[in-house]
Formats: C-alpha cells, sequence, structure tokens
C-alpha cells in the first residue's frame, strides 16, 4: 500500500485549501482512512477520519465544522476540505489508511496506532 498526500501551500487565515490523498491499495474501499498533522515542535496529532461508509467520520474538537473530510472509492482517494483557515492549523499533514477490515458501523479510528500506513505528508502554512 503507498499514499500520496498533495494540496498543501501557503495561505492567509481565512483562506481555504483542499488536501488529497491517492491510495495505491487493491481493496481501498474496505478501508477507514484519516487525516493527522504535526506542528514544529509538537506530537502528531488526529485531525478527522472516515470509515468504509461514507457517513461515518470523526473529527477533532479543533477542526469540526471547519473541515470536512470525504472520499472517492472509484478514484481510491480520500479528501480533506479545510475552511476557515487559522495560523495554528500550520502543520505536516499525514494521511492515513487502517487496513484492518472494520464493520461498516463500527467507530472510526482516531489514534495514531490504529493505522498501518503513512503517506510521506503535505506542509499546510497559515500566515496571520
Amino acid at each position: 500500500v503507498q499514499l500520496q498526500a498533495s494540496g498543501g501551500g501557503l495561505v492567509q487565515a481565512g483562506d481555504s485549501l483542499r488536501l488529497s490523498c491517492a491510495a495505491a491499495a487493491r481493496t481501498f474501499s474496505n478501508y477507514a482512512m484519516g487525516w493527522f498533522r504535526q506542528a514544529p515542535g509538537k506530537e502528531r496529532e488526529f485531525v478527522a477520519a472516515i470509515g468504509r461508509s461514507s457517513g461515518n467520520t470523526a473529527y477533532a474538537d479543533s477542526v469540526k465544522g471547519r473541515f470536512t473530510i470525504s472520499r472517492d472509492n472509484d478514484r481510491k482517494r480520500v479528501y480533506l476540505q479545510m475552511n476557515s483557515l487559522k495560523p495554528e492549523d500550520t502543520a505536516i499533514y499525514y494521511c492515513a489508511l487502517d487496513q484492518k477490515q472494520l464493520i461498516l458501523s463500527a467507530p472510526v479510528p482516531t489514534e495514531i496506532q490504529d493505522y498501518d500506513y503513512w503517506g510521506q505528508g503535505t506542509q499546510v502554512t497559515v500566515s496571520s
């Protein structure tokens, strides 16, 4: 499995960005996907996750109402739409794949240790 994140950049506070993660995985639709981020000097933290069902999502409190995670199983991609960006959103954003085939109704994984594969990260910088 390989994951390739893209879409990061330098924006101003209040702007929007959409991150994309392309997955080279045979049965992509079977797996939960997540986005995490790591700011300089800080530990990696959970941002958002989506289960096998697109209706099954979870968000960190800090991004609720501003970020939206979605997936396109035909294209084997997961997206993170980020609106109303703040300087504190500045970080490297990583996508991750949980290879365990959870049942549709299972809670989406939100812990780093839940995920089996990671992309290389894409830098998001929000200026004030």
